[in-house]
């Protein structure tokens, strides 16, 4: 079991004085609440280290008690933490350290808390107490996975089959995911081996390019190439996008890099029923292979066109 150097964790020394102590949880408690970091599984981390650091530290006979574990570290190890943690129960007492004195609800506590400050606390998001044993039931530990999408998929959502631990998991994707977005399924990481709450699956979301197409928050950006004709008298463009095929109304004397918006038909807005837009960029396409005669004819249109700006 790996030593939690809680001073560490908090920044301080380990003369620190308890204002010291309090202020700097305080200070990381402010910078790393999931409030603040939502989907920041690392944050979320760093935010219960520094909870579970100011519950020990935070309390007197706490701090007195993982002083002489700190100092007997070794010792303890060797003999299986029977000499120190093990059964022994310490009463929450009055000076209790208390998470909801800066903000609402408990950070999941460690391994290394359990053996040695676990039971008798009350519950946590963590875990809850067993009624008979006072002990806590220490939540399953959470699992990840990468999955990778194209961007057509997260415009319609779709679904995938994950085999982890060696369970089959059918998963399902709401439209408009993001890429790097951190999806949490509750209750489908590992079961705990101490009877609490499993785990919970995280999903990090990772979006493949494609060609032509590219998003912009919650808009989608696409080329639309306009031949000179259109471009000149105007018409409709059959283009295709993620929707599928739609007809762009195209105004007569429309200029290259010009952009036209088609409203709702950008990415869905993840878990509501709102849409972004599609933003259409002309691009001009001039005609391959005229004839003699189309060149005679442009020819012409020139000459006239001079003739008008002189």
């Amino acid at each position: 079991m790996e030593y939690k150097d809680y001073y560490q964790i908090l920044g301080v020394d380990r003369k620190a004085s308890a204002d010291e102590i309090k202020k700097a949880y305080r200070k990381l408690a402010v910078k790393f609440h999931p409030d603040k970091n939502p989907d920041n599984v690392k944050a979320e981390d760093r935010f219960k280290e520094a909870s579970e650091a100011y519950e020990v530290l935070g309390n007197a006979e706490k701090r007195k008690k993982y002083d002489e574990l700190g100092a007997n570290w070794k010792q303890y190890e060797q003999q299986g933490f029977e000499g120190f943690g093990g059964n022994r129960r310490y009463s929450s007492g009055r000076g209790q350290a208390n998470y909801g004195e800066f903000f609402e609800g408990e950070p999941g506590f460690s391994d290394f808390f359990e053996a040695f400050f676990g039971g008798g606390f009350g519950g946590s998001a963590f875990g809850e107490r067993s009624g008979h044993t006072g002990r806590r039931q220490v939540k399953g530990q959470d699992l990840s996975a990468d999955i990778k999408l194209s961007l057509s998929e997260a415009f319609h959502g779709t679904e995938r089959i994950l085999q982890l631990e060696g369970n089959r998991i059918r998963i399902k994707i709401k439209p408009g995911v993001r890429n790097g977005q951190t999806l949490r399924l509750k209750g489908k990481g590992q079961q705990s081996p101490f009877g609490g709450q499993p785990g919970d699956l995280l999903l990090k979301i990772h979006l493949k390019e494609e060609a032509g197409i590219y998003r912009d928050g919650d808009d989608l950006i696409q080329e639309l190439p306009v031949d000179m004709y259109t471009a000149i008298l105007g018409g409709k463009i059959t283009l295709r996008t993620l929707k599928g095929e739609v007809q762009v109304p195209v105004k007569a004397g429309v200029q290259t890099n010009h952009t036209l918006r088609l409203k709702g038909l950008g990415m869905p807005v993840y878990g509501k029923s709102e849409k972004g837009n599609l933003l259409l960029k002309v691009k001009l396409q001039l005609p391959q292979n005229m004839t003699e005669k189309e060149l005679e004819l442009i020819r012409q249109a020139a000459e006239i066109n001079a003739g008008n700006q002189s």
